[in-house]
Formats: structure tokens, C-alpha cells, sequence
């Protein structure tokens, strides 16, 4: 074990040794970026992509400054301050090879909770042209059957009324466009990088929507003015364990509080449309395109369904990390056979793209035995993802006469998983969902009322209307219910 050094800007060159370090100076770097919602994913990629971009030499007016909105973002404040912003990046491979890094793009880190001013006015500075998004699916505050925007969230309805003290996304953004506006200065790009399909088209209609209520003229400014382009983002990214930390420390000798774990694979594809200029990232490996729509779509309803197929087929079994569903040819058979009869035939034309090659790649990524992502994480807030990545493809087959069982499974799957909040074999899941006890009381009136799991609209939409549908869902239900083993029932469909 090496003597370890505690991960800041002091110590960097003691570091530069064991692991690769920052060979530009970040204090050199300016504020281009606001990021909201600074994640594993975010740290691993966007963050990332920027650490490329300067280490080029390229673009130093592209740093980002992290924002907070939420009581918890005092934790990475914390290490933040500690760490001088700087984290290790610790990119796992199939093959057991680990490469470890320290990202030095993130310059500064603001907490608006609390103190909503000081991130308003870092958003408003004239150095920044981008803010940026990760706020995951329910940060959106959109009905996920109807599309529209939650009124009666009391958050919004706080914020309505006291537009000086935010506590969403849209109360933020539009508290910084009007003081930009009032200063007569440029607006910034609004950027999505969440994984909601149109994530771009989406935050534009929610923010107009809000800003609308609040400020008409304001809004009528966004509309004209600010660009809102759409995105598609990808990098698995586990949550990172004490393990991780420790493994750190005994190999390379760094003591980094919250260091981040992910694959190798990385992808991004964005649209050329922003209001107020963008860093070179074509330079450092993302593509740029005119539509990001038909490549958001295939990665939306193949990489994110096919991670909750696994996930909550896999939990409700008694897996516990998705390598582990991999290891069992029942489950990629399974995924292989939702990705090619009910995902593939209602993708939109994709030029090139190989759409096996990528199927090939996904079930490569997913049984990545050094990464372990745990089944609890894939099947967190699925009240939220399940709209967005499963069920628009049961509705197309539907429409189109397409296979429906395999998602369909899935779906009564999530009604045993929110009923009995246990395994097959009776051991407890861990359920992280802002919705938990709205699925749970839904599921336990399952057995008078078989569809009662379906009658929430806005997860479902009108599915517990459809004759087709619901015939199958009973079906699925009666099995799951029965006890029949999970596997097993995924066997028959094979």
C-alpha cells in the first residue's frame, strides 16, 4: 500500500506518478458552463468531455461551476470545498483493467439551497453561455401521459408566488433569463443531458409553460431567444462504494471522499444549436447532428428499457447487480428477444448506425463483470423512467400489431415488485422511488381488481383501456402472482 495523499490542488504533482492528473492549470480556467445537478453521470460524462477539451488546450473559457438545488447537494459542497473540485474518474473494464484519473473541469460549485440568490447570479454572469442539465427524470415536473406541465406541484405554486425564492429548475432559470434580459445581456443555452426523449423540445415547452404564468413578456424573450437543443447522452455509471474509495486509496494512493466509477464506453450526440456560442467537444469525440431525435430514441428504448427489463425481471428473481442477470443465458436471451421483436421494428431509420453491432455492444456493457451496477439502482424512480424508456414502445407495437408480452412482463413484474416490496424468494428489495407509496397501494388491490395497477394514469396513460393489452397483462399478472418462477416464465417465452 502506498502512503496516500489527500486528493487537492496542493498535492497534484505528487499524485502525477501513480495516475493521471490535470496538465492544465484549473485556476486558469473561466466559468462557460453552469451545471445544474452534479451527479455520477455528470462527473463522469460531460465533465469529462470538458477535461479532454482542456488538456487539448482548447476552450479554457469552458469550466464548469456546479450548481445545487436540493438540501443533499450540501454533501458534494462539502467534498468540493475539500478536494479544491477536483475527483478521480475510475473507468472499469471487462477485463478487470482499471484506469483511474483526476478531472479538473469543474472549477466551482455553488449551493442555491438556501441561499437561491448566489446560484441565480452565477447562471446570470456574463462568462456563462451554458446551463446545463442533470436533474433526472422527475426534475421535469411534467405528466409523463400527457405531457404537461404540474401546476399543482407546491414547489411551483411557492414559486409562482415568490419568484425572489426558487425551488425548481424553471423558477431558476427564468429568475437568471430575466436578470440577463434586465441587463441587456445575451441569453444562454439551455442544454439538457437527462434521459428523457426530446429532452431539449421538452425543457423548452416546460420552461415556456412556467414562465408564461409568471412573466409573459419574460417569456416571450425564451421563446425568441434561447436555444434548447436536444441531446443523447450515454455512460453506465454505478454508484460508487466504500470499496471503490478504498481501492483507490491501496492502488494509487489518493484519498478522494467521492470519486466517480463507470465503463469505458461513452457517447454523445447533441444538436448544433446554441444561443450564445459552444465549446469545440467535435474536437474530443461528440457529434454533432442537425436531428438527435432517431439516436436518442434507439438509446432510450434499447439501452435504458433494456436496463430496466434486466432490473426489475432480475430484482423480483433475487439478482442483485446487472452482471449478474447477464450471467444467465435465460436473461439475455430474454433482453436480446425484447430488444429485436418489440424495440427494434419501431426505431426510426438510423444512418450509421448497425443496429445488431449496438445490441451486440449493449449486452457487452451490461455484463461487464468489474462494474456491478446494482438492480436497486436500474429500478430506482422507474415510476418516472418507465413512461420515457418501456412504455411508448409497448404503445407503438400496439398501434402497429407488433409483440407486446415481452414489456408486458415487465410491467406486471413492477406490480408484484411494488405489492409485496420482496423477491420470489421472500427476501426484501430496496425500493427508491418518489412514488413508492402510490405503486404500492396501487398493487395491493390487485386482487380484486386486476388492472388496478394500470389505472394510474400518469404512469400508464390509457394502456388499461386497450383489450389487447390488458389480455396480456392479465396473463402475465397470473403468473407472476402464482409463484411461478420468475426464470421460469421468461423461459416459456424463449
Amino acid at each position: 500500500m502506498k502512503n496516500s495523499v489527500t486528493l487537492n490542488l496542493n498535492n497534484i504533482d505528487l499524485l502525477r506518478e501513480h495516475l493521471s492528473v490535470p496538465e492544465y492549470d484549473p485556476k486558469s480556467l473561466k466559468t462557460g458552463i453552469v451545471h445544474v445537478g452534479v451527479g455520477g453521470f455528470h462527473r463522469a460524462h460531460q465533465a469529462y468531455y470538458l477535461n479532454k477539451l482542456h488538456e487539448a488546450d482548447l476552450n479554457p473559457e469552458w469550466g464548469i461551476c456546479g450548481i445545487g438545488l436540493r438540501e443533499n447537494d450540501k454533501n458534494i459542497e462539502d467534498v468540493f470545498k475539500k478536494q479544491d473540485n477536483l475527483y478521480t474518474l475510475l473507468v472499469k473494464h471487462p477485463d478487470g483493467k482499471n484506469e483511474a484519473q483526476v478531472i479538473g473541469s469543474i472549477i466551482d460549485f455553488k449551493l442555491g439551497y438556501g441561499n437561491p440568490q448566489v446560484a441565480i447570479d452565477k447562471m446570470a454572469h456574463p462568462d456563462t453561455k451554458i446551463v446545463s442539465l442533470t436533474i433526472t427524470e422527475g426534475g421535469y415536473n411534467f405528466n409523463s401521459s400527457t405531457g404537461e406541465f404540474n401546476f399543482d406541484n407546491q414547489d411551483v405554486i411557492y414559486e409562482l408566488q415568490n419568484p425572489e425564492d426558487p425551488r425548481t429548475i424553471y423558477g431558476y432559470l427564468t429568475a437568471a433569463l430575466k436578470k440577463r434580459r434586465e441587463n441587456s445581456l445575451p441569453p444562454f443555452t439551455i442544454m439538457s443531458c437527462d434521459n428523457i426523449e426530446h429532452n431539449g423540445d421538452v425543457t423548452r415547452e416546460m420552461l415556456l409553460t412556467f414562465a408564461k404564468r409568471q412573466d409573459s413578456e419574460l417569456a416571450e424573450w425564451i421563446e425568441n431567444s434561447v436555444s434548447f437543443p436536444n441531446s443523447m447522452v450515454d455512460r453506465i455509471t454505478p454508484v460508487t462504494t466504500a470499496a471503490d474509495i478504498e481501492f483507490l486509496e491501496n492502488e494509487y494512493g489518493i484519498k478522494d471522499e467521492w470519486p466517480v466509477t463507470c465503463e469505458p464506453f461513452i457517447q454523445w450526440v447533441i444538436e448544433d444549436n446554441f444561443s450564445n456560442g459552444r465549446p469545440q467537444l467535435e474536437n474530443v469525440g461528440v457529434q454533432f447532428v442537425p436531428d438527435v431525435k432517431p439516436y436518442e430514441k434507439m438509446k432510450l428504448r434499447l439501452l435504458n428499457a433494456g436496463h430496466s427489463v434486466l432490473g426489475i425481471l432480475g430484482a423480483v428473481h433475487g439478482y442483485k447487480t446487472i452482471n449478474e442477470c447477464m450471467e444467465d443465458k435465460v436473461f439475455v436471451t430474454y433482453l436480446r428477444s425484447f430488444m429485436d421483436q418489440e424495440a427494434t421494428p419501431v426505431l426510426d431509420e438510423l444512418e450509421g448506425i448497425n443496429l445488431n453491432d449496438y445490441k451486440d455492444s449493449l449486452e457487452e456493457r451490461f455484463a461487464n463483470p468489474n462494474i456491478k451496477d446494482s438492480v436497486s439502482r436500474i429500478c430506482s424512480e422507474s415510476a418516472a423512467k418507465l413512461p420515457k424508456f418501456l412504455i411508448p414502445t409497448i404503445q407503438d407495437n400496439l398501434k402497429s400489431g407488433g409483440n407486446i408480452d415481452f414489456g408486458t412482463l415487465v410491467l406486471a413484474t413492477w406490480c408484484y415488485y411494488s405489492d409485496l416490496q420482496q423477491d420470489q424468494n421472500g427476501a426484501p428489495l430496496e425500493i427508491l422511488d418518489t412514488m413508492k407509496n402510490e405503486l404500492h397501494e396501487a398493487a395491493q388491490k390487485t386482487k380484486e381488481d386486476a388492472l388496478s395497477f394500470l389505472r394510474q394514469t400518469s404512469i400508464f396513460g390509457d394502456l388499461v383501456n386497450n383489450d389487447r393489452f390488458t389480455s396480456s397483462y392479465i396473463n402475465a399478472l397470473d403468473k407472476v402472482y402464482k409463484k411461478q418462477n420468475i426464470r421460469n416464465i421468461m423461459s416459456d417465452m424463449i
